[in-house]
């Protein structure tokens, strides 16, 4: 059997895409769509010594595992993947052909792979984690996420929204639940390239504070703030929100953080936060999280060595119970990852047809990376594997919520 076989045996078979070896061989379904391409011993070699999702990812970052076609396509084509599900039998073959070829043993992990140092969740340590994922260089994210620079769940109005669109209505309903009035003052924290305090500045007239630990996001964002003449309301710091000396805010807006903050430190970021508001303040948290409390919290080898280094998803209900035993009245939460499916497939068109600047921007691994996660995410939005809510908090005056009967939003 040549190595396609192999690999589509490993893969699960009955596959609806084409596999292509380096040897010749051909399986899988002819002529679709998608095709598979084994350029090299090395791809069997890095699911051997890594057996699962990370093996496959070396394989592919390397360029020893090429897709050609649609990445959503051929993702969704694939079962779920783990070399110690194959049969004894065809772990023994594989091992076989590949010392035939010299490639069993250890192979070199593509250089763009994270290894974290240092105390989980340090000050030093989240800084490197940050700056690993958003400090890729800013250019290369104005090619995917286009014009609004949101790195975030977007809010689509109708199913047919572009993506400027659908960023600006999930800006708006931010500013809605947390019921910004002019003359307010907001934090944002973990505030990405600016987008929500220049949002609440320019359509609320609030004064926004804005933090990152992002050096590349912060720089970014203070000369938008100036060329859009904001400088007066809106204001991003180079900052870990654990060093926000202000207090007395309105309002919290934390949208896309929490992901990075970590289950064990969820008490101290909601009070941290509870703390800087005034009575009746609000807190909008926006973050993607499990489906259910049966999965652990940490995220998969590949999203933690290639994509979001210490990141933890907790389930929504953990979330809600943490902010309400800190400090908060939790008023309402909704679920919106149909919206991040949406939003995921937009910023996939745009990394397609910005793919060559892209990776003369940020490397062709790098840009090989976003390409299989952002699809590999859509795919677990749609199939609940993951879920983005957003859950919105008050911090009492007394026993006065200052909420109305009915929300406007």
């Amino acid at each position: 059997m040549g190595w396609a076989g192999v690999f589509e045996r490993i893969l699960g078979g009955d596959l609806s895409v084409e596999i292509r070896a380096f040897d010749g061989s051909r399986a899988g379904t002819a002529g679709a769509d998608v095709r598979v391409e084994v350029r090299s011993p090395l791809a069997l070699s890095h699911l051997a010594n890594a057996p699962g999702e990370l093996g496959l990812a070396r394989a592919f970052v390397s360029g020893a595992l090429e897709v050609h076609g649609d990445m959503y396509s051929a993702l969704a084509a694939f079962p779920s993947v783990t070399l110690n599900d194959v049969p004894a039998e065809l772990r023994r073959e594989l091992f076989f052909k590949l010392a035939g070829y010299r490639f069993w043993w250890p192979v070199r992990v593509p250089e763009v792979e994270h290894r974290s140092r240092g105390w989980r969740h340090s000050k030093n340590r989240d800084s490197q984690s940050i700056s690993y994922h958003y400090d890729v260089s800013n250019r290369f994210y104005e090619y995917v996420l286009g014009p609004s620079m949101a790195y975030t769940c977007a809010v689509y109005p109708e199913q047919d929204a572009t993506l400027e669109q659908a960023q600006f209505t999930k800006h708006d309903l931010v500013a809605r639940k947390l019921d910004l009035s002019e003359g307010q003052r907001l934090l944002d924290v973990g505030c990405g390239w600016g987008g929500m305090v220049m949002h609440a500045a320019e359509h609320y007239g609030v004064r926004g504070l804005g933090v990152t630990l992002s050096r590349q996001q912060a720089q970014w964002a203070q000369k938008a703030i100036a060329e859009r003449g904001l400088a007066d309301l809106a204001e991003v710091r180079y900052m870990d929100y654990r060093d926000v000396p202000e207090t007395g805010f309105d309002a919290v807006s934390s949208i896309g953080l929490t992901e990075h903050i970590g289950l064990k430190q969820l008490p101290h970021y909601f009070s941290f936060l509870q703390d800087k508001l005034v009575p009746g303040g609000r807190l909008l948290n926006h973050c993607i999280t499990r489906p259910h409390g049966h999965q652990r919290a940490r995220t998969g080898k590949f999203i933690g060595r290639y994509v979001f280094p210490d990141g933890e998803l907790e389930p929504v209900g953990t979330l809600v119970s943490a902010m309400n035993d800190n400090g908060f009245e939790v008023r309402h939460e909704e679920n919106l990852r149909e919206h991040y499916a949406l939003t995921l497939a937009h910023w996939c068109e745009n990394l397609d047809r910005n793919w060559s600047a892209a990776v003369a921007e940020a490397g062709h691994a790098r840009a090989r990376v976003w390409r299989l996660y952002m699809a590999a995410c859509r795919l677990g939005f749609e199939r609940n594997n993951i879920q983005l809510h957003q859950v919105l908090g008050v911090k009492l005056d007394g026993t006065d919520a200052r909420m109305p009967l009915r929300p406007a939003f």
